[in-house]
């Protein structure tokens, strides 16, 4: 069986920047989430109904 290695680690560097790629994409996404989740937390809803 003969291995061409330089398309073994062409594979494997692919796979490595995949692996780093979506690692880096999902922490951005929870900041965000969290962010906006807080945000909805701390402001309540306006009424323009009148006091009584």
């Amino acid at each position: 069986m003969n291995l061409n290695y330089t398309t073994l680690a062409i594979a494997g560097v692919l796979i490595l920047l995949l692996i780093a790629f979506l690692i880096f994409r999902n922490k951005k996404d929870q900041k965000n989430f969290e962010k906006e989740s807080n945000e909805s937390e701390i402001k309540p809803d306006k009424h323009d109904d009148p006091k009584i």
